[in-house]
């Protein structure tokens, strides 16, 4: 299983084991990763599950597609790397990926 890490806006570090073909944001959900909502199950439908995608892993996870630029409209502090964790689904390369929290979800 691949390990994902997420640095909570606090510094502090959740390492996850993730089931290959899941989201991310299922990951951390299951995992209780504090900061990660994800109240729409999934449906790239709210923003609660809002990422920044370290620089080193962008290519690798991929752009967002047009309903999740839609949804990034919607939170908090965006920047050019953040994702939607819905949208990003756990393959064996992820091993290792590194994603940050933003303060507030929503």
């Amino acid at each position: 299983m691949p390990e994902i890490i997420f640095i909570g806006h606090d510094g502090v570090e959740h390492v996850v084991e993730a089931d290959l073909d899941t989201s991310l944001m299922k990951a951390a959900v299951n995992k209780m990763v504090p900061g990660v909502d994800g109240d729409c199950g999934g449906a790239c439908a709210c923003a609660t599950c809002h990422v920044y995608v370290d620089p080193a892993w962008t290519e690798r996870t991929g752009g967002p597609d047009a309903a999740e630029k839609e949804m990034l409209e919607f939170v908090s502090d965006p920047a050019d790397n953040s994702r939607l964790a819905c949208q990003i689904t756990i393959t064996a390369e992820l091993h290792g990926l590194t994603v940050r929290l933003p303060r507030q979800q929503g």
